[in-house]
């Protein structure tokens, strides 16, 4: 059997050997690789991390959802949902074209649909966008101090984000390639309606 040298001792076969010596007399204990790798894991952080991240993808799929059903409904295919304490509370998308509506943007209409909420509440919130909010759904969540929000992409169209930063705001952007090949398709099969839509 072939053992490697390790920081804290030896690796056997898929297993974790730990040699000490003491009072003159040699001695090993053996732990379970699937343990050891576990426990750092947890140690580290890399375990609540991954599901963080998967979490994190979850709602931003959520998102795309949204964004998609806007597309179909022949608007701009831009989606948001509202996040508390895990679970989402809120789901919107542009609906500008729809609604024939000036204020409607993903971010607004995630807003609308959650309901009246106290401020308590949106303090807590997390809210999702596939796409950099405009300086007007950036305003709401200042207003409503809604302390994180997590951006699909800002390569297509970045909003004020160092403003919304700079009131306490984490921005979070994930330049995710559907957020961005949705928006890179639809602003160059409909330009006007995208330019009207940033008041362009």
């Amino acid at each position: 059997m072939i053992a490697s040298k390790s920081r804290s001792g030896l690796s056997v076969s898929g297993a974790f050997v730990e040699a000490n010596v003491v009072d003159g007399k040699f001695i090993t204990k053996v732990y379970k690789a699937r343990r050891i790798t576990k426990r750092f894991k947890e140690k580290s952080g890399i375990a609540q991390s991954k599901e963080l991240k998967r979490r994190m993808d979850t709602f931003l799929q959520a998102a795309i959802e949204e964004a998609r059903k806007g597309l179909a409904e022949g608007g701009i295919p831009i989606g948001s949902v509202l996040v508390l304490d895990g679970k989402i509370i809120g789901r919107g998308h542009n609906q500008r074209v729809q609604r024939d509506s000036v204020i409607h943007h993903a971010e607004m209409n995630c807003l609308e649909n959650a309901g009246r909420l106290k401020a308590s509440v949106y303090k807590r919130c997390v809210l999702y966008s596939t796409l950099s909010p405009c300086p007007m759904c950036s305003g709401a969540i200042v207003l409503y101090k809604i302390p994180h929000i997590v951006v699909g992409e800002n390569v297509t169209f970045k909003g004020p984000e160092e403003y919304v930063c700079s009131q306490g705001v984490k921005v979070e952007v994930l330049q995710d390639p559907v957020c961005i090949q949705l928006m890179r398709d639809f602003i160059k099969t409909k330009p006007e309606l995208w330019n009207e839509d940033i008041g362009e």
